[in-house]
């Protein structure tokens, strides 16, 4: 069969009667049994802006009507930079194209459309989580924080299981999936007031993630649940996980406690609650959640060789589209000036810029004076939450100093003292 000319595959945003066979060409591209439940459709029609919920048109076999054989999906979020301050910022997901329809140029359309809209609505910067490395860098995206998952062995963490461990007069208290959405906010507002990286979460978000929109391909399994509360009983730490079950032989439990999530946002929450999973009777391994490469939780045992790393991979990657927006809404760790050349192939966010950081805050202009650095867009999203390294980027041939020394200047101003952390994947 001759497959179907780019210019033959029309690409739009669905309507709603669209909803299912966008829903099919969704599982399809992601491998998983094509046709959705209705309750899954009936969810996304729910939640989706259809506006932002495109899909190609590809001419049926025989010629008779067309298939949808790409899918994408944008929807608001927030990204809390360093400093505190939230930006306003386009989340993509659901990015798909069916393999019978590869090398075709249509995910470059919908994302060109997504980000010109994404542009002109004033977002800041476009975020993704990226399943595969190598695609999204052609779109000025960059890797701008890591996840790291870490495996404790119980017994050789070296924690008395028998007693409680420090908890600065607070309590840990179990809790239920009710609960969890009335507390889970405002604790999730904190932690990104605190922690750059951090994504805003929706009504939606907490509903479906405490097992409200079940869906037979989608089955729920309830985690357990416990909340730490400090000495005046304000809830400053959350932990949901799960357990397998396991008996090593028929008289002996050896369990693997799984995190869903863990937020503290005091040292303390996080201290008390991975003690707590760590004395859980049964338990003899606690797998973490996707956590911040320099998390506390190795450290916070008195073996920290009891947890191993499992898992380290970039997850959050960062597309600006603002350039002045984006370094001026974030905080700094010294004082001082920085000239940046920034390309950009797709036009949206190319320049000169000009960024003066003193006591009074930052400022970043367009200048004509002449650049430090010079770096793709790309670089720039991967420096700007303050994980990436403006001197091993030059080592590695993706920025380019224009002056002797400006790498290392651009890293005293731009590098933060803890590493930036998505604890969502979306």
């Amino acid at each position: 069969m001759i497959p179907s000319a780019a210019e033959d595959i029309d690409v739009r945003p669905i309507t709603e009667d669209e909803l299912p066979a966008w829903s099919r060409a969704l599982n399809s591209g992601f491998l998983r049994p094509p046709t959705a439940s209705p309750q899954t459709v009936a969810r996304r029609l729910a939640h989706f802006d259809l506006a932002r919920t495109r899909a190609a048109f590809a001419p049926a076999g025989g010629g008779d009507g067309t298939r949808q054989v790409a899918t994408f999906r944008s929807f608001a979020q927030e990204l809390t930079v360093p400093g505190g301050a939230r930006v306003p910022t386009d989340a993509i997901t659901n990015v798909t194209v069916t393999a019978t329809h590869r090398r075709r140029g249509l995910l470059s359309r919908m994302m060109a459309a997504d980000l010109a809209e994404a542009k002109e609505r004033g977002d800041v910067a476009a975020t993704l989580i990226a399943a595969e490395y190598r695609i999204y860098g052609r779109y000025g995206f960059g890797p701008a924080a890591t996840t790291t998952q870490w495996e404790i062995d119980v017994a050789r963490a070296g924690l008395d299981p028998r007693r409680p461990g420090p908890m600065d007069g607070g309590r840990i208290d179990p809790a239920d999936a009710e609960e969890v959405r009335a507390i889970g906010p405002a604790l999730h507002e904190r932690l990104g007031a605190r922690v750059a990286g951090v994504v805003s979460r929706d009504a939606y978000w907490w509903q479906y993630e405490t097992g409200l929109w079940p869906a037979p391909e989608d089955p729920w399994t309830e985690p357990f649940h416990a909340v730490y509360r400090n000495a005046r009983g304000e809830v400053e730490g959350l932990v949901a996980y799960r357990s397998d079950g396991h008996w090593s032989t028929a008289k002996v439990p050896a369990n693997t406690l799984t995190v869903v999530r863990l937020a503290g946002v005091t040292p303390a929450a996080e201290r008390a609650l991975w003690h707590h999973l760590c004395s859980v009777d049964w338990a003899t391994t606690v797998r973490t959640d996707g956590r911040a490469p320099d998390d506390l939780v190795p450290e916070l045992l008195p073996d920290p060789r009891a947890a191993r790393v499992v898992t380290q991979a970039d997850l959050l990657w960062v597309r600006i589209l603002d350039v002045v927006r984006a370094l001026e809404a974030r905080s700094y760790q010294a004082s001082g000036e920085l000239v940046l050349e920034v390309h950009d192939r797709a036009g949206l966010a190319a320049g000169r810029f000009r960024l003066a950081v003193t006591p009074d805050g930052a400022v970043c202009e367009p200048t004509t004076a002449a650049p430090r650095i010079s770096l793709d867009i790309g670089e720039l999203g991967a420096l700007w939450l303050g994980d990436a390294s403006a001197v091993r980027l030059a080592a590695l041939g993706r920025l380019v100093e224009e002056e002797a020394g400006a790498a290392a200047a651009a890293d005293a101003l731009l590098r933060t003292p803890r590493r930036p952390w998505c604890p969502d994947v979306f």
